[in-house]
């Protein structure tokens, strides 16, 4: 039976950089294929078609030729462009965070259907949200949960009793909680407010509809944050760059008092 050469697939693009005269390689994620790299050739060259359906964040609709090396793009399709984050800088510095975060966090070619539809709906979210922060740790939570990264957040990850509504402590070693009898004084274990423990509790398990509704005062939407983005670099062993443009570019849009 001959070997299939040309194949289809939906995909978002994640990032893409330049090759040679005139080529880019592609970073896409697709719901049955997972994570793949790519080839676009000729697509810097004025003529190209290809050119405005492969930008960073598009929904797009693939058709490629197998390679020996990455496969290649021989037609690319906008099924959703994401307009209104291309318009809106604040909203384009998130999209291309949830892009990086979510490259960093898989491996080529390792199907995850769900993360697929996980970036699907947060750039939906972040195209209408009035708080992009809180849609972000949303995102955060959601991405550690579908990973295998989770943190503990209900039971002391030393000895294994239900978290009291108490200050507690946030151990990144550990990947958790810890009680005061086993947080307090240990190397590395930083205290936990009780309102913020709270609030990590909320995003965990609620829906984004659900959510949306919450109204965070920029000092707890900070301190969610920290949790969140220490715990990410721990477990990627490296910061990203895209919360650095971010932190620059982007003011707190929380607002409330919880």
């Amino acid at each position: 039976m001959r070997r299939q050469r040309s194949y289809s697939t939906r995909a978002i693009v994640l990032k893409s950089r330049e090759q040679g005269e005139a080529d880019k390689v592609i970073t896409v994620f697709t719901p049955q294929l997972g994570k793949r790299v790519l080839v676009a050739r000729g697509v810097r060259k004025s003529a190209s078609r290809k050119a405005g359906h492969l930008e960073p964040f598009t929904h797009v609709a693939l058709y490629l030729a197998k390679a020996r090396g990455w496969d290649i793009i021989t037609q690319a399709e906008t099924v959703t462009s994401f307009r209104p984050l291309r318009q809106d800088l604040d909203r384009m510095a998130y999209a291309f965070y949830f892009c990086e975060l979510l490259d960093a966090f898989t491996q080529e070619e390792d199907s995850h259907p769900d993360l697929f539809s996980l970036l699907f709906s947060a750039l939906e979210y972040l195209q209408t949200t009035d708080d992009l922060a809180l849609t972000a740790r949303w995102f955060e939570l959601s991405l550690l949960r579908l990973s295998g990264y989770l943190p503990q957040f209900y039971q002391c990850v030393e000895c294994g009793e239900a978290l009291q509504p108490v200050s507690n402590y946030f151990s990144l070693e550990h990947g958790g909680v810890l009680c005061p009898a086993h947080g307090e004084g240990r190397k590395g274990a930083e205290p936990l407010a009780v309102g913020t423990l709270k609030v990590l509790r909320y995003l965990q398990i609620q829906s984004y509809s659900q959510i949306s509704n919450l109204r965070l005062s920029p000092a707890r939407m900070r301190q969610v944050q920290g949790v969140l983005a220490e715990h990410i670099r721990y477990v990627l062993e490296r910061r990203l760059k895209s919360p650095y443009f971010i932190a620059r570019l982007v003011p707190t849009r929380s607002k409330g008092n919880g």
